[in-house]
C-alpha cells in the first residue's frame, strides 16, 4: 500500500505530510522537548553504543535519563526492548515518549537519529542540546540515491542543532559535518597528527579537542588515556575507543569530569548484541550487529588481531544479509570480507522481508564458490533456516575456535514475506543448540 501511494502522490506532499506528523505531535504533547535536554547520535556505526556509554555517564553524574535506541527504551531504571524493528519511532510515539520522559522527572534524553527518520521529520521539534556525529561509510544508498544525499542528510540534524556539535575528527567526513554553525564545537580522535595535517586550520578555530593516547586493544578489553587519565574497558574492538571517546565528549560539554566519565564506562561489562561473547567455553561464540561491509570487517579484525582464537584453531563465521530491495551491492562485498577472514563460511537468512531469501544467499555467496572448488572442501555452507545454520556453526567448532555471527545482534524479530514478524534472538538460539550439544 505504502509502495502504491508513493507512485501516484507527489514527493513534495509526502514531505509535508511527514513534517505536519512531526509538528501535531509535538503540538499534541505541548512540546515536551523544551523541559529536555536531547542529545541525538547520527553515523552509520556505533549509535547505540554511544547512547548507552553517554547514558551511563550522565547518569553517573546524578542526572534521571532517557533512552531511545534500536536497542531499548528507557526512562529511569524502567527500561524495555525495542521491539519494533525500528529505531527511531514515529513521530507521535517520539512525543508521547518525550512527555512520559518529563513527567517522569529525566533531565535528559539521548537517542540515535536515523537516515530514514531525517527523511520523515522524525528530528523535528526535539530541540537538541547536543548532536554527534560517529562516522560514515556506504549505507542505504539505494533509498537516498548516492552516498553524497546520505551524507547530506545526515547532516540535516546538524543543521538544526544550532548548540553543541560532537564530531569524529578521524573520518574523513570530519570536515563536512564541521562546516555546520553551532555555539560549541567538540571533537575527538586517536591519531591526532593525522588529523592537523589533513583539515585546514580554520576547521580547528574555537573546536574542543579530546584525544586519546596510549591506545590498546587486548583480548578482554580496551585501555587508553586521555589527559593524565587511564581509562580500562571491559569492551572489545578499536572502534570501541571512538564510541567511549564520543561519549566522553557529550560528558565534558555538560559539564561532568573525566573522572566520572572514567568511573561510568568502567562499570560497563558487555553491550547486547555487540561484540557479546555468549559462549566461552570449550570455544567462543560472540554475536554482533555488524551488517554492512566496513562494521563486518573490523569485527573480523577485531578477532583475528586479539588472537580470540589461537593461530591453529579457525574463525567460523555465520552471515546474512538484509533484503527488502536494501543496499543489494553490499551482498557480494560480505561475501569477499567473509572469504578473506573465516575458516569456515556459513551464509543464511536474514531478514528478506519479500525479496526470496534463496536468492540473497546466492549473491553473498557467489564470491566464495570459487574457493569452495579450489579447496575441494567444505568451507561453505549454505542454509536457509537460520537457527539450523548456528547449528551447524557449532557442530563444526572445536576446542580454542571462535564462532562469530553477524547480522543481528539482539534483535528480537526476523522479518519475512508479507509483513509477518518471527520472534527472534540470536543470542538465544545459541544458548539453546549449544545446551542440545552438551546432552548429546
Amino acid at each position: 500500500m505504502k509502495e502504491f501511494i508513493k507512485k501516484f502522490i507527489p514527493e513534495f506532499l509526502i514531505n509535508w505530510y511527514h513534517f505536519f506528523l512531526g509538528f501535531s505531535g509535538a503540538l499534541f504533547y505541548g512540546f515536551p522537548a523544551k523541559k529536555l535536554k536531547v542529545i541525538g547520535v547520527t553515523g552509520t556505526k556505533g549509535k547505540s553504543t554511544v547512547v548507552e556509554l553517554t547514558s551511563r555517564i550522565l547518569e553517573e553524574a546524578g542526572y534521571k535519563v532517557a533512552v531511545i535506541s534500536s536497542i531499548k527504551f528507557k526512562i529511569g531504571k524502567k527500561e524495555w526492548k525495542n521491539e519494533l524493528k525500528m529505531t527511531m519511532p514515529g513521530r507521535w510515539k517520539i512525543q508521547r515518549f518525550l512527555k512520559k520522559a518529563q513527567k517522569s522527572g529525566c533531565q535528559y534524553l539521548i537517542l540515535e537519529v536515523t537516515s530514514e527518520g531525517i527523511l520523515q521529520h522524525r528530528h523535528r521539534f526535539l530541540n537538541f542540546t547536543a548532536v554527534v556525529f560517529t562516522n560514515l561509510a556506504p549505507e542505504h544508498i539505494e533509498r537516498h540515491g548516492s552516498f553524497e544525499n546520505y551524507r547530506k542528510t545526515k547532516g540535516k540534524l546538524f543543521k538544526i542543532c544550532r548548540k553543541i556539535h560532537i564530531v569524529n575528527l578521524d573520518d574523513e567526513n570530519a570536515e563536512y559535518f564541521l562546516k555546520f554553525e553551532a555555539r560549541e564545537k567538540w571533537g575527538f580522535s586517536i591519531k591526532m597528527s593525522n588529523v592537523k595535517s589533513q583539515m585546514s586550520n580554520r576547521k580547528f578555530n574555537n573546536l574542543r579537542i579530546v584525544n586519546a593516547k596510549h591506545c590498546r586493544t587486548l583480548s578482554n578489553g580496551l585501555k587508553f588515556q586521555v589527559d593524565q587519565i587511564e581509562f580500562n574497558l571491559n569492551l572489545l574492538g578499536k572502534f570501541n575507543i571512538y564510541n567511549a571517546l564520543s561519549a566522553i565528549c557529550v560528558g565534558l560539554s555538560q559539564g561532568v569530569g573525566l573522572e566520572t566519565c572514567k568511573k561510568a564506562l568502567e562499570k560497563i561489562r558487555k553491550m547486547p548484541g555487540r561484540m557479546e561473547i555468549v559462549i566461552e567455553r570449550p570455544f567462543k561464540v560472540i554475536v554482533d550487529y555488524a551488517h554492512t561491509p566496513d562494521s563486518l570487517e573490523k569485527v573480523y579484525q577485531t578477532i583475528k588481531n586479539l588472537q580470540l582464537a589461537s593461530h591453529s584453531s579457525k574463525l567460523i563465521c555465520v552471515l546474512g544479509a538484509c533484503g527488502g530491495g536494501r543496499d543489494k551491492w553490499k551482498r557480494p562485498v560480505l561475501g569477499k570480507i567473509a572469504a578473506k577472514y573465516c575458516d569456515k563460511v556459513i551464509v543464511t537468512n536474514e531478514d528478506p522481508y519479500d525479496e526470496d531469501p534463496n536468492e540473497i544467499i546466492n549473491q553473498i555467496a557467489n564470491p566464495l564458490t570459487t574457493i569452495q572448488r579450489s579447496l575441494n572442501s567444505c568451507y561453505l555452507f549454505k542454509i536457509l533456516d537460520r537457527r539450523e545454520a548456528i547449528k551447524k556453526a557449532l557442530s563444526l567448532a572445536e576446542t580454542g575456535d571462535v564462532v562469530i555471527i553477524t547480522g543481528k545482534g539482539c534483535e528480537p524479530w526476523m522479518c519475512v514475506a508479507k509483513g509477518k514478524k518471527i520472534p527472534w534472538d540470536d543470542r538465544e538460539i545459541v544458548k539453546q543448540e549449544f545446551q542440545k550439544i552438551l546432552k548429546v
